[in-house]
Parts: C-alpha cells; structure tokens; sequence
C-alpha cells in the first residue's frame, strides 16, 4: 500500500512553513565543537530568572507526579492584582503562542480572514493557515504597521487582527493615541489581538497598556508572555487577558493541564519579584544602548527598537554573515523569512557579550569586503 499523507492532510497545513527557532548552544557545539558560544538569538533575558523564581520552581518539583491545577487558580488570582482585572478574563496558555492559536482556533475558520503585517510575528501566519482561514498581509510601513492599510483590508469577512507591540522582529511601536484611534474603528465581528510579549520592556511614555482598554472595547485579547523580561523561556507560561465572554470561548479549546505545576509556579513568584524585573529591564536599557553605538560605529543602519532586539541591514544577504558568525560562536538571527533577507537581528545580552557580538561582526563584515575586493580585482 502506498500512503500519501499530503493528500490527507488539510489544505492549511499544507502551504504552512515550519517555524524556525534560533539555532540552540547545543546544536552549534555538535557541528562546530564551540563550548564558549553565545546565543543572542531568540530574545531571551541575559540575567536569567529571578531568584525567587527558580526557588518557587525548586520547590514544585516535589509535587510532579500530580496534574497541575488545570485552572491555574493560583497564578490567575496573582495576575489579576497585578493587573486589575477579574481572573475569569484571563487564559494561560503554554507560552503566548499557546493564546494565539486559542484565538485562531475559537474565532476564525475556513473562508474567514485573518489580517496581520508584513514582517510581523510568523506565528500568526502558523494559527491562521492551520485552522484554514486567509492571511492577509498588510505591506509594512517604516518597517512597522500600516494601520490605515490594515483598516482599508477589514471586510465583512474579517475575523482576527493580529498587531505585535513592540513587532518582533523590526522592533518598531504604536503609541497608545494611534493605536487606540485603530481600534475604535474595527467592527464588532473582528477581534484585534494586541500582541504585547515585549511589553515590561517599552519604557517610552506613549506606549500603550491595552489591557487597560478592554472593558471599553469588548474585541480587544491582550497576550502577554513570562518567557521574556521574566527570563522563564524554558518553561513556557503565557497568557491572554479578554473579556469574560471571550475567555470562555478561549478555555473551550485549551488544552487540560496546558501550564505545567513548576512553570505556574515560577511564573507567580516571578511576578512577585519587581526588584528582579527592573534589574532585566535596566540591563536591556544599557544594552540596548551599548548596541546601538557599535552598528553606528559600523556605519550599519538598523531599526530603531524599544524592545530587547535590534535589527540590523548589512547590506547584503545576510545568511552567510550568520553563518560565519556561528563558526566565531555567535548565534543570532537571519530573518529572510521575515521577507528581510539582508537583515539579522540580535538579542541584547550581557555587556561583554554585546562586545563580542559587534568585535565579530566587524571582522565578518571586513573579511566579506576583502573578499569581494579581490574577487573584483581578478
């Protein structure tokens, strides 16, 4: 018998690319045999978690063999103080991605349209292709969102609308007027998702907190993540904050035990632990500066961040650059399938590994020229 799966598979899933994460420590260590490599390449927190995180996790990790709390009571009530909202608006999910597809899943479906930016986050494009509803793509403006673009695009058959503030990977913002102004104009049968996961980062005074906008505009699911400014990326805790109503429909296709019992509970006294958040964010403020001085010493142009990244244009295809940077045990991030194939994005770490990060690419970036003045020459 011959099998086919493609002709089983729904139409969705067929046209969906893989998401490609950063390259991890290990994996270049076992290609190149590098065991002092840096990984700047998935915007994860130099510093870590807090402290009292990882003894909040220490401490779970006695009750394992139980299912968690499949409610998340716990964490749910911490963020709803944190936040001034009911816990009955809030949904975790296992990362923020975890909320997106929710929201794909419980809102959208075959012949609906989902509307997001050019070089917005790939997982919208992920969500929307699997639960068989049409991208529509709205081209970038200044690297950033077309919010009249992305009003003109909304028809009767708009669903969703993903907007990403800060946008991963550009790094560009909405201030609180702009995008407000966008969602007082989108219908009642869309719902606009504001993708906040950089959001403890923004230290701007016109950024928005679109959580404060929910009980005015009912549309509006907020996701937000602990994987970032928290540094608890390796344990995946999200969470999407709607209207009742919507999180209802949200928990309707959550999975059962979706957050595990050592992630929930690092992600509460993560929450608790304000001395440790203000200590990633000064660090990534420093840092943010410190690399933004180097690509200007570079005379590289770069788009203007308020989030934990920055991306840069080296001017040519950028994926040999990347990987010439692995072999000097630099791991960052080519974004061409972001439809930016001469940019990489970088990561803010720690000052010696920014250093290391700008001294690489410089002698990447003049071993190219060199290269290419002797091809000319020949």
């Amino acid at each position: 018998m011959r099998f086919d799966a493609r002709s089983l598979v729904v139409p969705g899933v067929q046209a969906i690319e893989p998401y490609q994460p950063g390259k991890p420590l290990s994996e270049l260590a076992r290609e190149y045999g590098i065991e002092d490599a840096i990984k700047l390449a998935s915007n994860e927190n130099p510093i870590g978690p807090s402290p009292r995180a990882l003894a909040a996790a220490q401490a779970a990790l006695g009750d394992i063999a139980r299912y968690p709390d499949g409610g998340g009571f716990s964490l749910k009530r911490a963020l709803s103080d944190k936040l001034g909202v009911a816990p009955e608006q809030i949904t975790l999910g296992n990362g923020s991605n975890d909320v997106l597809e929710f929201v794909a899943r419980a809102f959208a479906s075959s012949g609906d349209e989902v509307i997001y930016a050019q070089h917005a986050f790939a997982v919208y494009e992920l969500v929307t292709r699997a639960v068989g509803a049409r991208p529509v793509v709205v081209p970038a403006r200044n690297w950033g969102h077309d919010l009249a673009g992305m009003q003109r695009a909304i028809t009767p058959r708009t669903r969703l609308v993903f907007i990403a503030n800060p946008n991963n990977p550009t790094g560009t913002w909405l201030s609180r007027d702009e995008l407000e102004a966008f969602v007082q104009q989108v219908p009642s049968h869309a719902l606009v998702v504001v993708d906040e996961a950089y959001f403890e980062y923004v230290e701007e005074p016109a950024y928005p907190d679109a959580v404060r906008w929910i009980a005015r505009y009912p549309n509006v699911v907020v996701t937000r993540t602990f994987s970032k400014a928290y540094g608890l990326a390796g344990l995946r805790v999200g969470y999407g904050v709607s209207t009742r109503e919507v999180a209802d429909y949200l928990n309707r296709v959550r999975q059962p035990f979706n957050v595990n019992s050592v992630g929930a509970a690092a992600a509460e006294a993560a929450l608790a632990d304000e001395e440790h958040l203000q200590r990633s964010i000064a660090v990534n403020r420093d840092g943010l500066r410190q690399l933004i001085e180097g690509l200007k010493r570079l005379k590289l142009p770069f788009i203007p961040s308020v989030a934990n990244f920055i991306t840069m244009d080296i001017g040519r295809p950028a994926n040999a650059a990347y990987e010439s940077l692995l072999r000097k045990g630099v791991i960052v991030r080519p974004v061409a399938s972001y439809g930016m194939p001469n940019h990489l994005r970088v990561t803010v770490g720690l000052p010696a590994e920014n250093e290391r990060f700008l001294t690489a690419l410089q002698a990447v970036l003049s071993s190219d020229h060199g290269e290419r003045a002797a091809t000319a020459g020949r």
